[in-house]
C-alpha cells in the first residue's frame, strides 16, 4: 500500500528548534535528477506551496511538492546527530541503491 511520507518527532523537534514556523517556513524535501545514484534530495527551508503535501507536527510542517511525492511514498524523515554532523535524512524504501552521502539515490 502506498502511503504519503511520514515524519519523525525528532524532525518536528529540530524544526522547532530552528524556529522554521516562526518564519513562515517549512522543512521542503525534493526529490531532483543527478547525483551520483541517479536522483537526489533536495532539502531546504521554503515557504509552503498551495500544490504542496503538508505534514504537519509540533506546529511545524514539512512539504513535499507533487512530482516528488511518488519517489517518496513510505518514505520517513528524520532529524540525525552523529559525530560527523547533524542533518534531515531520508529512510525511502523505494530507493534501490544510495551512495555514501545519504543524499543521491536509484529507484
Amino acid at each position: 500500500m502506498n502511503l504519503p511520507p511520514s515524519v519523525t518527532e525528532r524532525a518536528f523537534d529540530r524544526l522547532a528548534e530552528i524556529g522554521a514556523a516562526k518564519l513562515g517556513q517549512a522543512l521542503r524535501v525534493a526529490v531532483e535528477g543527478g547525483g551520483c545514484s541517479g536522483f537526489q534530495y533536495e532539502i531546504a527551508l521554503d515557504a509552503p506551496r498551495d500544490d504542496d503535501l503538508v505534514l504537519e507536527g509540533k506546529g511545524q510542517k514539512v512539504v513535499v511538492d507533487a512530482i516528488s511525492l511518488p519517489f517518496l511514498e513510505n518514505a520517513v524523515i528524520d532529524f540525525t546527530q552523529e559525530l560527523i554532523g547533524a542533518r534531515f535524512v531520508i529512510e525511502n524504501p523505494n530507493a534501490t541503491a544510495s551512495c555514501g552521502c545519504g543524499t543521491s539515490f536509484s529507484m
